[in-house]
């Protein structure tokens, strides 16, 4: 009788009835796995016959050690290139040539006792021709192009400035109210500290005087008889470099004032100041709309030329006399043919 255990059939030929490895069993992730690659002809005249299959590779552990070294090259070249493609200078732009407003304040003492505006109601009524209220004033002129700025960045630029120009000489609250913060948004990040350093202790050491930065009187002792300036002069645009526009502003402002806490005083002072100045702006300030401001140079008169003006400009009042400099030069603010840093000289006539 057979074996139980036997097929009917009985044993396959060639078969057994050990179940050594009935237990394995063989998945398709096993014969996947197990796929072989045969040796290529050249491996086998090489005599490499002694080997007579090698396993499929597994990525790139299996190149060979020549091919992982050029790969490695050719990854940290390549990581350099970004690396110093965006940390490159030439996508960013140069710093302007100066790193602090450099201030001159020259008091123009007036010849003798101050008068007063022939007509209160019309102060400005005997100026020369040439004068024009406020902003019309200022002489912009028209936006072209550069070698290295297109015309609308050259106009960008011009507006930036004519704000400037106009809080900072024309609009009343900086002139008579201490207003700061205005003219503090349009300043570049990197005179920042030395605008709040002017601003809040001001002090006559050529670069912390807040008249450098703007007009302005002490509300306490001055007021705006109107709040009309008359202005002439004119502003100019070319490039400092490549990545810097240079802005230069040369104007004379009138201003009718009076005495504090008085509203009808007749006795009503033009006071004039000549003010250029020079105002950087670079690629990145034209993106943010703020500015450089350099160079300022300022005269102002009728003034004391003892009394300090870091603070305030300080005019002298009609019927109140000035302190005169001995051999004193004659100074006609609206003289723009000649420079306007200069010593303390004796106030020309303003109006005719």
């Amino acid at each position: 009788m057979g074996d139980p255990r036997e097929p009917p059939g009985g044993t396959p030929e060639g078969g057994s009835n050990d179940d050594e490895f009935r237990s394995v069993v063989f998945d398709e992730s096993f014969v996947r796995a197990a796929r072989i690659q045969e040796l290529s002809a050249q491996e086998r005249l090489a005599g490499a016959l002694g080997r007579a299959t090698r396993p499929r590779g597994w990525g790139w552990l299996s190149l060979p050690r020549q091919a992982v070294v050029l790969l490695l090259v050719v990854v940290m070249a390549f990581a350099a290139a970004v690396y110093f493609g965006i940390s490159s200078p030439r996508g960013q732009s140069a710093p302007p040539s100066g790193t602090q407003l450099t201030v001159s304040l020259t008091p123009l003492a007036p010849p003798g006792t101050v008068t007063a505006a022939a007509d209160p109601g019309n102060p400005f009524a005997g100026l020369p021709a040439g004068y024009a209220d406020g902003q019309a004033g200022l002489g912009m002129p028209a936006a072209t192009a550069t070698a290295h700025f297109t015309g609308s960045q050259v106009q960008r630029a011009l507006d930036s400035a004519q704000h400037y120009l106009v809080l900072s000489e024309l609009t009343p609250a900086t002139l008579t109210a201490n207003e700061t913060a205005q003219i503090r948004s349009l300043v570049t990040a990197g005179e920042l500290t030395q605008y709040d350093d002017s601003t809040n202790s001001p002090r006559d050491d050529q670069h912390h005087a807040a008249t450098g930065w703007m007009v302005r009187f002490d509300p306490g002792q001055v007021a705006l008889a109107t709040e009309t300036v008359k202005v002439t002069g004119n502003v100019r645009v070319g490039e400092l470099d490549g990545d810097t526009l240079e802005v230069t502003a040369d104007h004379t402002l009138v201003y009718a004032l009076r005495p504090a806490g008085t509203t009808s005083d007749p006795a009503v002072t033009l006071y004039a100041v000549r003010r250029a100045v020079r105002i950087d702006i670079d690629r990145t300030d034209l993106d943010t709309g703020r500015l450089r401001v350099v160079d300022a140079a300022v005269q102002a008169g009728p003034s004391s030329c003892t009394a300090g003006q870091s603070d305030y400009l300080r005019p002298v009042l009609a019927t109140t006399a000035g302190v005169r400099p001995s051999n004193p030069p004659a100074v006609d603010p609206a003289d723009h043919g000649r420079p306007a840093w200069d010593t303390c000289g004796v106030l020309g006539p303003i109006a005719g």
